[in-house]
């Protein structure tokens, strides 16, 4: 008996971030399994996806954030429910697709007694059944090796670069701080753009307390643009954006992948001197500011997806450049 087989893909969605989802969803001409998600009386998340997964190419996409409805915490913990009912529904191949992996900040031990909630988050998407990771702008490369199977590393670079290089000339591309130098010398060779950095230091036992120090570079009478991967409370982007107004700098812009914007982040960017923040959607925002502008990431996330499905490189969806 000949059986000739068909590969199928299927998308799945958390309840995160759903209009992300529905538009990768429309890129990819494919419609989103409803994955029945719900809570018992107790909190406890139930799954039961509408229709059979058997020997299909799953994708299940779910970004790591807060929302109106659920912690961080619960985000995971439906994401890797929803892997493991992939696996136990006999899927051919499950692929995590997570825009803002959780706990990538926490890739090290930066001293004693402190556990490496990275590798402990990929360890428990692979028990669950993931063979593949797929997710946007690491805080640091080296938590791809944490998971035991092919991890694809996208990169905003591209929609963040045509962004800002429709909004302004004359331009200095900055790192907040020198651990962003490597990627902000990207952008900066990307847009034919000057490079300074924003010397900093942490305030000793205070969490997100930064205090900017100094610019290595000129940026006197210049457009600048400040570069990083994520804007948690606000304060490493709003003190560098003070000091650079400072130092003469014309107009402060930033430009981040992740709008994770805790606590006191919207009001001081409002309150500050940035005249635009340009974000991407990998995380739902609470609240938008006129200050704030959003870019599509779907475009690049759809693609990663059908390059998965059909075994070509994702690699050059960037030219090689989500490597740095």
């Amino acid at each position: 008996m000949e059986v000739q087989s068909k590969k199928r893909l299927h998308l799945i969605s958390g309840r995160v971030h759903p209009e992300l989802a529905a538009e990768v969803a429309r890129l990819l001409d494919v419609k989103l399994i409803d994955a029945n998600l719900s809570e018992f009386a107790n909190g406890e998340i139930y799954c039961r996806f509408a229709e059979s997964v058997r020997g299909a190419d799953v994708f299940i996409l779910q970004t790591h954030a807060n929302s109106s409805d659920m912690s961080i915490n619960d985000a995971i913990m439906e994401h890797l429910i929803m892997v493991d009912a992939a696996e136990r529904a006999s899927a051919k191949r499950t692929t995590v697709v997570a825009p803002f992996y959780g706990y990538a900040r926490q890739d090290r031990k930066a001293s004693g007694r402190e556990p490496i909630t990275a590798k402990l988050l990929a360890d428990q998407f692979r028990i669950a059944g993931a063979s593949r990771m797929v997710s946007v702008d690491l805080h640091s490369n080296q938590v791809q090796g944490f998971f035991d199977g092919p991890w694809d590393h996208l990169v905003a670079m591209p929609v963040l670069c045509d962004a800002i290089g429709s909004m302004i000339d004359d331009l200095v591309v900055v790192s907040p701080d020198a651990g962003r130098v490597k990627v902000a010398e990207r952008y900066a060779q990307r847009l034919d753009a000057d490079l300074a950095i924003v010397h900093k230091r942490r305030l000793h036992n205070q969490k997100n307390a930064v205090e900017a120090k100094e610019v290595v570079g000129d940026v006197e009478g210049r457009n600048c643009v400040l570069i990083d991967d994520m804007i948690d409370t606000g304060g490493t982007i709003v003190a560098a954006a003070e000091l650079l107004k400072e130092k003469g700098a014309t107009s402060v812009i930033a430009a981040t992948t992740h709008p994770v914007f805790s606590g006191p982040a919207l009001d001081r960017i409002e309150a500050s001197c940035l005249e635009k923040v340009i974000v991407t959607d990998t995380l739902p925002l609470a609240r938008k500011l006129d200050k704030i502008e959003v870019v599509s990431i779907a475009p690049l996330i759809a693609s990663a997806i059908r390059a998965v499905f059909e075994d070509t490189s994702v690699s050059e969806i960037f030219g090689g450049g989500n490597f740095n």
